[in-house]
């Protein structure tokens, strides 16, 4: 494996309880490397990505997370994995009595931080990178859906993670605010970390294009390698 690799799926099986949802995986991400996942709802998507976060276990195959061994991870070593992926989900998963200052914080101390000007020091660098300092001590409920998944953003980044998993991010936003979080995972990958997004927007696909995988008949397929391309200007729906 590459020294720049940092996901690293061989002929795995992705099970949701006992129902084979994709099989024979294939799937390699180096630092620094955007990907989109797509496919219909129920597809494999979410459980793709519960697979690298160590969420669902693997049966079969070779599975290679930031350095971990995922087909032999142990409970104890989950968070350690963990603290190396930040996730980004759709619907936010804010703590809604706490202001977004204190929904970071929790995540530190939950991770292991200790020191209060450490954290606090951390929490306004995350919250510079999006653009959100001065709302530190506002409630959730009190921001709009683009900023609540800024706040989101800025939270899977507390940890300096190599990886960031992003689930469906803008599918509750308007497109002006998906064009822009967008922009901001783009960059993030800049900066070397390996981004994956599932995503239904194909709007967005054809306007900031990038390697594309595919959930389809229960096989992960890398659109590069197939004949038939999309045609993103003629897509609609699911697909």
């Amino acid at each position: 494996m590459a020294l720049d690799t940092i996901i690293a799926l061989e002929n795995v099986d992705v099970f949701q309880n006992d129902n084979l949802i994709l099989s024979d995986v294939n799937l390699t991400l180096k630092k620094g490397e955007f990907v989109y996942l797509i496919g219909k709802t129920g597809s494999g998507k979410s459980s793709l990505l519960r697979i690298i976060y160590g969420d669902i276990p693997i049966k079969n195959g070779i599975g290679l997370v930031a350095g971990y061994n995922i087909k032999k991870l142990k409970r104890r070593q989950i968070p350690y994995l963990r603290r190396k992926i930040g996730i980004i989900f759709q619907d936010f998963q804010l703590l809604p009595d706490r202001t977004v200052h204190d929904n970071l914080l929790f995540v530190l101390k939950a991770t292991g931080w200790k020191k209060k000007n450490v954290m606090n020091e951390r929490i306004k660098e995350v919250l510079g990178k999006v653009d959100l300092v001065y709302k530190d001590y506002k409630m959730p409920h009190q921001l709009s859906g683009g900023e609540q998944q800024r706040i989101v953003v800025a939270r899977a980044l507390l940890n300096n993670p190599d990886i960031i998993l992003a689930d469906e991010p803008t599918g509750n936003l308007d497109p002006a605010t998906s064009e822009d979080i967008i922009n901001l995972l783009f960059e993030i990958s800049k900066s070397g970390r390996a981004v994956i997004m599932a995503t239904h927007n194909y709007t967005l696909l054809k306007k900031y294009q990038a390697k594309t995988y595919r959930c389809f008949d229960g096989k992960l397929i890398n659109e590069a390698e197939r004949e038939e391309i999309i045609d993103f200007n003629n897509l609609s729906g699911e697909y």
